[in-house]
């Protein structure tokens, strides 16, 4: 039996993998929302295929994604990663990385995690879209707009609001799955919308 999936993955297995599994699905784990913030910066520029197929990479680059290392990340290590073939080497988008973990730990202290920070911005549950192509798939939202101004605010970098809401859809605070897609009526499901 066929199934039917968002048209987006292709035929990569990978991009499939991710769609079927991680695209979508609420998430509340500080280590993971950092992984993506930290990934959807990278990507500004890039398709999220070239950053899906180097994220193991990334994760050994930004020790693990752990936000207390990368934090202190200095001059040596940034140099080690400019010339690391296996990630994006780009000088601003790694500075990003390093001043966002900062600010991460300083939103960690200030909200108790950075996950009751973030759901905020959709008071706490995923907000379910009725999309039927890829067409009505937005860029930006309202609530991306407002994550992507506080965040500046708060001295993040490599944060704007087509970033943020990209943020949105892959940790699961917008449901963008095609209402034909399988997954659609799945987390549909799990959010007893």
């Amino acid at each position: 039996m066929s199934i039917t999936r968002c048209p987006w993955p292709s035929d990569d297995p990978l991009m499939i993998e991710y769609h079927d599994t991680e695209w979508g699905v609420p998430l509340h784990d500080d280590k993971m929302i950092f992984e993506f913030l930290i990934l959807e910066g990278m990507q500004a520029g890039l398709s999220w295929s070239t950053i899906l197929h180097k994220r193991e990479n990334f994760r050994k680059a930004f020790a693990g994604f752990d936000v207390e290392k990368v934090a202190r990340f200095d001059g040596r290590k940034v140099r080690s990663l400019l010339n690391d073939a296996g990630i994006i080497r780009n000088q601003l988008k790694i500075l990003a990385a390093i001043t966002n973990a900062r600010q991460f730990i300083k939103v960690q202290e200030e909200f108790g995690t950075f996950d009751n920070y973030i759901w905020r911005f959709v008071d706490g549950k995923p907000k379910i879209n009725h999309l039927r192509s890829l067409n009505d798939i937005r860029a930006t939202s309202e609530e991306s707009d407002a994550m992507s101004k506080d965040l500046k605010g708060r001295g993040f970098k490599f944060v704007g609001s087509t970033i943020c809401y990209a943020h949105m859809q892959a940790t699961g605070m917008v449901n963008d799955h095609l209402m034909a897609c399988f997954r659609y009526k799945e987390l549909k499901k799990d959010t007893g919308k």
